[in-house]
């Protein structure tokens, strides 16, 4: 019986210090390229703006919504390769937005809240426009790094 409870004790010691290691990395966002995303000095749209399900989304798909929203040019330059051209995405911005309306409503795409890839992307851009890096330079990157997956839709 003694060596049950000593086992037990074990186990929770074990699963304690685990849980100290793992859990506070779970609450940081991956970031791309083990670098900074830069999204501190960017403009990012309010959390208040943006569907509920984004919102409850992890930090990284809500961060790449904000960025789009707030940077529509900096994604609708680059080209998503997740296999969207199929149906109707012509850019990666066209994975978080799907219209702004003339009074400034912006209807959103849920695509990207189940897709790893056009959040890649994305977090990508804003690490290199954060980094100060050209249109053109952060197309070809993008380019370089994700044709590999399949057509672009641009």
């Amino acid at each position: 019986m003694e060596r049950i409870v000593q086992r037990r004790f074990l186990i929770i010691i074990v699963t304690g210090l685990l849980a100290a290691v793992v859990l506070p990395a779970c609450g940081q966002a991956p970031q791309a390229s083990g670098k900074d995303t830069g999204t501190s000095s960017q403009a990012m749209a309010p959390m208040a703006w943006l569907p509920k399900a984004v919102q409850d989304a992890p930090t990284r798909v809500r961060s790449a919504y904000q960025f789009a929203v707030a940077n529509p040019d900096a994604l609708e330059n680059v080209p998503c390769y997740c296999g969207c051209g199929a149906v109707g995405h012509t850019s990666n911005l066209s994975c978080y937005v799907q219209e702004r309306k003339p009074g400034g409503e912006i209807v959103f795409a849920d695509h990207a809240l189940g897709c790893s890839l056009c959040v890649d992307i994305s977090q990508e851009v804003m690490r290199m426009t954060g980094a100060g890096e050209s249109p053109a330079a952060i197309r070809a990157a993008i380019v370089a790094t994700y044709s590999k997956f399949g057509p672009g839709n641009q």
